[in-house]
């Protein structure tokens, strides 16, 4: 009988998140199932995953009634239900947050798009999200914007766990590793504990070969001096991208800015591995989680490509070997001109416009089926 490659990632030290969450999957026992035989240890979330959740089947009806009735806004309803399904997936990887010691079982949840450009509504919202969840395997996700960073080390220095995502480029990277280690350092002058403080930086990586494949694409069919060069190249930015991060993440725990603060209690901020999902039917369907497979690192999954990854993943630890060749392609690319800093800014400003999109699209599906809430009978005296 052929191994589950998915548990195989773990032994090779890479966590498995999923990248779903929904009533569905928590109420039928999915979840549970995936955590106990596949080796899920995490769930990530965001605006997009939520509106496909909740505005795409009924399984929240019951709840928008009973909330519309007590005269709670479209927002409000839609914040109850988006922290009922975090609450209970926490709650379900609750004994692997305990068995890991705190390293793994998180539940991702992100502060509104729409305050991806202000810094401190940022932490407002991550404050009161932190509060109203109540859990410590609970991660509040934070964009990498520029006014996001900084949203997330005041975060972190308040003790607050924090997912930095949407991250496309290790320039941004680093601003956020610096950011990390920034806020450990306040809390360490302060005199307070730096272990239970906890944090991963998400970089996406299916979404670089979407926008670089198009510009390679380009070049290829001019039929110029560099045509032949573009071609080859399609389908290895992405990648190349990743391996330079983790390169980055490998250099930054091995300093002794992070040493020092190892030696406090401090855990390392992992690399998360998201948008693996693949875009171009061109290219298998595992070639994001199996060229990014590394220890102290999490690869996140949607469940097309959970389910992909379980029946034909070859799992096999390719990082840190890649980044030599990773290094080799960013220089190709830069060669025939194609920007990587620039397409990182670009993605950066789609991701935030997606998701705010999807918050809206949400919204408007809960306002319409409140709307069509009938009011309550009045009782009737016998």
């Amino acid at each position: 009988m052929r191994s589950n490659p998915l548990l195989t990632l773990r032994q090779l030290g890479q966590s498995v998140w999923l990248d779903a969450l929904g009533r569905g999957l928590l109420a039928s026992g999915r979840l549970a199932r995936l955590i106990e035989e596949d080796g899920v240890s995490g769930v990530t979330s965001n605006p997009a995953i939520f509106e496909r959740a909740i505005a795409a089947n009924r399984d929240y009806d019951a709840a928008i009634v009973r909330l519309a009735r007590r005269g709670e806004t479209d927002a409000a309803i839609m914040r109850a239900l988006v922290l009922r399904d975090v609450a209970e997936a926490a709650d379900q990887l609750h004994a692997r947050h305990v068995r890991s010691a705190g390293d793994d079982g998180f539940v991702s949840v992100e502060v509104s798009p729409h305050l991806a450009y202000d810094t401190a509504a940022t932490i407002r919202e991550g404050c009161a999200l932190w509060t109203a969840l109540r859990r410590p395997n609970v991660l509040i996700k934070v964009p990498a914007t520029a006014a996001g960073v900084p949203a997330a080390r005041a975060l972190l220095a308040e003790g607050i766990n924090v997912n930095v995502t949407l991250l496309f480029g290790t320039k941004r990277y680093a601003e956020v590793v610096d950011a990390y280690f920034s806020a450990l350092e306040e809390r360490r002058a302060g005199g307070k504990p730096l272990h239970a403080v906890v944090s991963v930086a998400s970089f996406f990586v299916s979404r670089i070969d979407t926008l670089v494949d198009a510009m390679l694409d380009r070049i290829a069919a001019g039929r110029g001096a560099g045509a032949g060069r573009a071609a080859a190249l399609r389908g290895r930015a992405a990648t190349a991208c990743a391996c330079d991060a983790f390169r980055l993440f490998m250099e930054s725990i091995a300093g002794a800015r992070f040493r020092a603060l190892r030696d406090a209690g401090a855990r390392p901020q992992r690399l998360v591995w998201a948008s693996t999902g693949t875009k171009d039917p061109a290219y298998p369907d595992t070639k994001y989680v199996d060229a990014l497979v590394a220890a102290d690192t999490i690869s996140t999954l949607p469940p097309e490509t959970l389910e992909a990854y379980r029946a034909h993943g070859r799992p096999r630890r390719r990082l840190p070997d890649a980044v030599r060749e990773g290094r080799a392609t960013l220089r190709d690319l830069a060669l025939l001109g194609i920007g990587l800093d620039e397409a990182a800014v670009q993605l950066e400003r789609e991701g935030v416009r997606k998701f705010q999109a999807a918050h809206d699209r949400l919204r408007a599906a809960i306002a319409l089926r409140r709307s069509a809430v009938p009011e309550q009978e009045p009782c009737v005296s016998a």
